[in-house]
């Protein structure tokens, strides 16, 4: 028996087990795992040292085309990825235009195609009177879910009215995925924005413009009897309501949020600090700090939302919200490894194993017979130091910058090939669209 690639010497990272084997790969896909004394191959890996994990997914990514190249497009963005041991992505449809029809959605796969390095797929933007459109998209290959923003942030996208939300779970069939902040208390609030002070920020979008919001969503979740997924939870309170809620609503967390806190954050990075929801002060750090560790949060997803230096560099409130996040997403989640914050199989349960289960992937995120050969190589003892001149986004720059990192990406592989390797892009972009069940 031949196949097309041995990953030999490494050590396997399932959600569940850490263990010792190779692995054949034959036409993208993973043939056999274990002994392969059997088995010749055309070409090896031997990635002794290493532990190769099944590829990562990064569930929250905004690569900002169409609309906003300047900053992000979608090769620039897929590059950030593969560099950073993504294999796949969620993409959101705050674009301009904001992609909510079955003509703009297929528009935008269009624009993915033979210019993304990873997977990946885009989530259909929900407005209160697009049923019919999101119904047209949710069964196609590529549409990972529906985006509601609840609370306004970046682009046009708003559904702040409760009945409508509910309205929309109700009559798709996709899982709705949600970005958490009441708008009318946002409204309200806004008196408390000051003019060049970044610090306003936590007290404008104040830890009950979130609670709010997310307590409404999981009373309409439970009473539909209908799962959702909350985006970037940021507070103590929603943890542990969240903690209580798990039956129909799974969530996320970003690595900014357990990485900075208030005011420490926004003295260092000033309104490169800034996004939404807010990083917010030491004891809600702590409270997702605590819900990581005990894995009461589901998946870790960055939030990438790059903005030009120059676009960051005004004057709050003039400022955008939004930070890049795509390429050290896991390099983060190493490093709370080598804390002890957390374990590499925890690892594997949030950025691949609960993202295939929540979001219904089919033939990715586990190193098993018969799924797709996508793996995330990284040498677990290797320290290094990110600065702006490694991002491969647009934007070039990182909140982390000047950070030393245990835990390194050494290579990503997609279908058998490797698409990053050794800090150098290699292949061509090759990355399809997400297939779901």
């Amino acid at each position: 028996m031949i196949v097309d690639l041995i990953i030999k010497n490494g050590t396997c990272v399932s959600h569940d087990k850490i263990f010792k084997a190779d692995i054949a790969i034959k036409k993208g896909k993973i043939f056999k795992i274990g002994s392969l004394d059997d088995i010749k191959s055309k070409q090896t890996i031997d990635a002794k040292g290493m532990h190769i994990l099944p590829g990562a997914f990064d569930s929250q990514c905004h690569f900002r085309e169409p609309g906003g190249e300047h900053k992000e497009d979608l090769k620039s963005g897929s590059m950030a990825a593969v560099a950073g041991g993504i294999t796949s992505i969620f993409d959101m449809p705050n674009n301009k235009p904001s992609i909510t029809t079955e003509k703009l959605f297929k528009k935008k796969l269009a624009l993915a195609k033979n210019r993304m390095f990873c997977e990946h797929a885009f989530y259909m933007g929900a407005e209160k009177d697009n049923i019919a459109e999101i119904n047209k998209v949710e069964k196609l290959d590529g549409c990972c879910g529906i985006k509601i923003f609840v609370g306004s942030s970046t682009g046009t996208l708003l559904v702040s009215d409760f009945s409508d939300i509910g309205n929309i779970i109700k009559k798709t069939r996709k899982r709705v995925s949600l970005h958490s902040e009441e708008e009318n208390l946002l409204n309200a609030r806004k008196k408390y924005i000051k003019d060049n002070d970044v610090k306003s920020h936590i007290v404008w979008r104040n830890p009950l413009t979130a609670l709010t919001s997310t307590k409404k969503l999981v009373a309409i979740a439970n009473k539909l009897k209908k799962k959702i997924h909350i985006l970037h939870i940021t507070t103590k309170e929603e943890v542990a309501l969240l903690a209580k809620n798990k039956k129909y609503v799974s969530f996320e967390i970003t690595p900014q949020h357990v990485s900075f806190y208030a005011p420490d954050c926004y003295d260092k990075l000033g309104t490169y600090a800034q996004m939404n929801p807010p990083i917010r002060t030491i004891d809600h750090y702590k409270k997702l700090r605590w819900a990581l560790k005990n894995s009461v949060v589901d998946v870790i997803g960055s939030d990438h939302a790059p903005h030009s230096k120059r676009e960051k560099n005004q004057k709050y409130p003039n400022s955008p919200s939004g930070m890049p996040g795509v390429q050290t997403l896991l390099p983060v989640l190493l490093d709370l490894v080598a804390q002890k914050l957390i374990t590499l199989n925890q690892v594997v349960q949030m950025t691949s194993y609960n993202v295939i289960k929540i979001f219904n992937i089919k033939n990715k995120g586990k190193l098993e017979t018969g799924y797709d050969a996508d793996f995330s190589i990284v040498d677990i003892n290797k320290k290094h130091k990110i600065t702006n001149a490694q991002i491969l986004s647009k934007c070039k720059w990182t909140p982390y910058h000047g950070t030393t990192f245990q835990g390194k990406i050494i290579g990503t592989i997609i279908r058998g090939n490797k698409v990053y390797w050794k800090n150098k892009i290699v292949g061509k972009p090759q990355g399809l669209p997400i297939k779901f069940n």
